[in-house]
């Protein structure tokens, strides 16, 4: 009787320890005993609302009932995105994406939790903060050149401000900087324009070398041109004052002349058959019409010589009338100037003449020839 009362004991035992055993495995009980804590996170446990320590990542043991443990603290690298919305100094309103980086270091999980409230919420008035005060003292396009400064400031200041907190700012990036759209076409607008002049400048310099190459080339073919055309005439006389020494050489000597026209005749005419665009040439019917003809081409030299003579003439006449001329207007103009000396001098002779009068009658009033109007005969009383 008694083993069979003290087995029944010993079974009710064991089924309140199995009992107790499945409560902590699989019920509620488990959880307010044990807890587990992931890697790159921590877990403040508190009793009775004060802290108590810190859980570091893997199994972790608290008293049931009396412990009670925080959502698990992050040590990623975490990143808060911000769109800023503000003026600059030329007052255009623009979008300034900002994002923070920031890590919980280990042995600051304490001040991070209890420090600040909203951890999230204080970083994006600091960066509002800063950013604006940037872009305040900024116009629009030194503020897309200076990005990376304002990037840099609000790190600076959110590296001084959060560190004592707990929270370590890893980076700080300004995304873009995004005006109103009309002030974008706008902007679009202007450098298209500056563009579309930088581009006609190029065109109008290059139009101006090629303009200017072409000139030169012009100016170096005529030149060339007219030294080969000189060339030619020279070469031209010094062959026929050849012929004509060698015809005289030889005895004839006074139809040499007659000879060396009638032989640049026909040396044209055949120039002439040979390059002109007529099918039609008119000649001589005769051989007495050649030789007038040479006359006529010898009296058209004497003429043109004749009238260079009287050119000439002409131009010598007109030199000694001009200096005639000039000799006349400078003699008239030495004339004028003796007149105009001798008009001086007898206006400054007259006015001394007069100056000495006025002088004596004031130094002897009853002289002779300084007695008063009143003081004359038949003058009134």
């Amino acid at each position: 009787m008694d083993g069979i009362v003290l087995f029944l004991v010993l079974a009710l035992v064991g089924l309140v320890v199995l009992v107790v055993i499945a409560l902590l495995l699989f019920g509620g009980l488990r959880t307010s005993i044990m807890f587990t804590v992931h890697t790159q996170e921590n877990v403040i446990v508190e009793r009775f609302g004060k802290f108590r320590r810190v859980a570091r990542p893997g199994l972790n043991f608290k008293a049931p009932f009396v412990d009670s443990i925080t959502k698990p603290i992050s040590l990623r690298i975490q990143q808060l995105e911000v769109n800023i919305e503000s003026k600059t100094k030329d007052n255009v309103f623009v979008t300034v994406p900002v994002a923070v980086q920031y890590v919980i270091k280990e042995e600051q999980v304490v001040d991070a939790y209890y420090r600040l409230s909203n951890p999230e919420a204080q970083i994006r008035s600091y960066v509002f903060d800063t950013v604006r005060s940037a872009l305040s003292g900024l116009e629009l396009d030194a503020a897309f050149e200076s990005k990376d400064d304002i990037a840099r400031s609000v790190e600076q200041t959110l590296s001084a401000r959060m560190q004592e907190f707990g929270f370590n700012i890893v980076n700080t990036l300004v995304q873009d900087i995004s005006p109103d759209s009309r002030v974008r076409d706008s902007m679009n607008s202007i450098n298209a324009a500056q563009r579309d002049r930088v581009a006609a400048q190029s065109l109008a310099e290059a139009d101006k070398i090629k303009r200017v190459t072409q000139a030169e080339a012009e100016a170096e073919s005529k030149r060339l041109q007219g030294e080969g055309v000189a060339a030619q005439r020279k070469a031209i006389a010094m062959g026929i004052a050849e012929q004509y020494e060698m015809l005289r050489k030889v005895g004839i000597e006074h139809s040499a002349e007659q000879l060396l026209l009638m032989t640049q005749y026909f040396d044209t005419m055949q120039d002439v058959a040979r390059n002109g665009r007529s099918n039609v040439l008119f000649l001589p019917s005769n051989p007495g019409t050649v030789g007038t003809m040479g006359d006529e081409i010898r009296n058209a030299m004497l003429q043109a010589q004749a009238a260079q003579d009287a050119e000439s003439d002409a131009d010598v006449a007109d030199a000694s009338d001009g200096q005639r001329r000039a000799e006349q207007r400078r003699k008239a103009q030495e004339q004028d100037r003796a007149a105009r000396a001798r008009r001086e001098a007898e206006i400054k002779a007259e006015n001394a003449r007069r100056q000495a009068e006025n002088q004596a009658q004031q130094a002897n009033p009853l002289a002779p020839g300084n007695v008063p109007p009143w003081a004359r005969p038949g003058s009134a009383n």
